[in-house]
């Protein structure tokens, strides 16, 4: 008989509004007594002010099917971690308005070595580009709405 193991938990990781900058510092502040950890990477989505047609982009309105969405980014957290030989790895995206400016996706990979990190990163960043349902609608500075496409 195959012994019972606890299922992981999803971690939450939507976040109202832009991602601060203190709470990225106190992110990484948090680790700095792991010393089994040799290398962080991280990656931080800025909102752009991109001209488009019809004005020049204010802010982005984020909004996800978040159950859906959450089942997703867990999904693609335990693939990762099964893929790259992580300590640690954090993942979050704004739902709601982010202005230009602001942060609306942090990703911070932890490994021994560079390497790890970094590739884990890549990895999580284009998987959620491609996967997640989340979607964004540009705020212009002339007050249009457009949706946004995805890069």
């Amino acid at each position: 008989m195959k012994p019972m193991t606890k299922e992981k938990v999803p971690k939450k990781a939507f976040v109202q509004g832009a991602i601060s900058a203190n709470f990225i510092g106190e992110s990484i502040a948090k680790h700095s007594n792991k010393d089994n950890i040799g290398a962080h990477s991280i990656f931080l989505g800025q909102v752009r002010a991109d001209e488009k047609v019809g004005g020049k982009v204010v802010s982005i309105f984020y909004e996800a099917y978040e159950e859906m969405a959450e089942k997703k980014i867990h999904e693609i957290r335990e693939d990762a971690f099964a893929k790259f030989d992580l300590i640690c790895m954090h993942i979050y995206h704004s739902l709601g308005t982010v202005n230009t400016g602001e942060m609306s996706l942090f990703i911070f990979t932890s490994s021994a070595h560079r390497l790890a990190a970094a590739e884990a990163c890549s990895y999580i960043v284009e998987r959620i580009k491609a996967e997640v349902q989340v979607w964004g609608k540009e705020i212009l500075d002339t007050g249009s709405i457009k949706w946004k496409e995805n890069t």
